[in-house]
């Protein structure tokens, strides 16, 4: 399964975005971190799914937790 969250350098400098959008996935953290729901996110962001967006915090979670 490809990857959620991407970085390439010619699409927004390399900030990880959401594949296929030019959403950050900061964003999504900032929503969440600043008490806000998903719903929130979801509905100023309709090119992000919810499936996309769960999955994107699943991968940053586990990228986290894998590292010494």
């Amino acid at each position: 399964m490809d990857k959620i969250i991407i970085k390439d350098p010619n699409i927004m400098g390399g900030e990880p975005v959401f594949r296929g959008t030019r959403v950050p996935f900061k964003i999504l953290t900032d929503y969440l971190e600043g008490g806000d729901s998903l719903d929130d996110f979801l509905e100023q962001y309709p090119s992000v799914t919810r499936q996309d967006a769960i999955a994107a915090i699943e991968e940053a979670r586990i990228s986290l937790v894998s590292k010494p």
